[in-house]
Parts: structure tokens; sequence; C-alpha cells
């Protein structure tokens, strides 16, 4: 299944549906800031029914917000290493976020979206970005800037007002 199919089916739903995007990463390793990427570019671009939410490296610090916002889908933007191509985007099952080594985080993963799914909304993924490199610096690679402006389109045309 296509990564725009993989989406479309988790982004199905009831009428009234809302969703959180959560863009995780830090602006200062290269390719770990795809996920925040992805949310500059859905800016203006989707409807007023999604919330984007940059959180960077502490998603744990914004549960509030996302309770807030009563979501019926949350979804998360990281960049992960999962042995994909430069840029491409995967949906990782909770059950694996622990086999894959995921960005630079103060909290694993899998235990902020286990919170999530008990606590707040039971509909929760992971995109995950295959990265390049995650070392202290400026700059995302070619590839996996390329890799987020298809994210973003497919996001938009899945999620547009």
């Amino acid at each position: 299944m296509s990564l725009r199919e993989e989406l479309r089916v988790f982004l199905d739903g009831p009428v009234g549906r809302r969703v959180v995007l959560v863009g995780i990463g830090s602006p200062i390793r290269h390719d770990d800031v795809v996920g925040l990427k992805v949310l500059e570019q859905l800016e203006g671009k989707i409807s007023a029914d999604v919330m984007l939410l940059s959180t960077e490296t502490v998603p744990e610090s914004y549960t509030g917000a996302i309770r807030d916002f009563s979501p019926t889908h949350v979804l998360l933007l990281d960049a992960a290493n999962f042995k994909g191509a430069p840029g491409e985007g995967r949906i990782i099952p909770t059950r694996m976020i622990a086999n894959v080594s995921i960005s630079t985080h103060s909290l694993p993963l899998h235990i902020f979206i286990n919170y999530i799914e008990k606590s707040i909304c039971s509909n929760v993924a992971l995109l995950g970005i295959q990265g390049v490199n995650i070392e202290l610096g400026d700059g995302i690679t070619p590839e996996v800037e390329d890799g987020a402006r298809v994210i973003s389109k497919i996001l938009i045309d899945l999620l547009k007002v």
C-alpha cells in the first residue's frame, strides 16, 4: 500500500474529524528537522479542523494542547531510520517503534504514544521520514527535503479546506 493510501485509511473516520499533526525534531540536527519542515509547508493550506503542533524534541510538553483540541486522530511526523530511501515516508506501527531508530527525544516516543492512546485519542500513528544525517548542524539534505515536500502535498490533498 502506498503512503498516500495508508494515510487516507488512517485519516478516514467520523464526520467531525479533528486531526493533530505533531511535528517532532531538532532544528540543529540536519535531517532531524524534517517533521517540523512538513508542518511549515502545511501552514494556511489545510482545514481549520487540523492543528499543527511543532514540538521540537519535547512532544510530551504539549499533551495539554492536544487534549484541549479534542482530536479524533493524532499523527506524529518525525525523522526515522527504518532503512528506507532518503526522504521516504512510512507509517510505523506503534509496536515497531522500539525497533526503529527515532530522532533525538527526551522521552521515548512509544511512551508518549501510549499515553496519548490511553488518555486522549486512540487513533495515533507515527509517520517516520527516512533521514540521512542527524548530526549537529544546519540544513536538511536535498533528498529529505524533497521527501518532506512530497509528504506535505499528500497531507494537503487529504486535509485540505
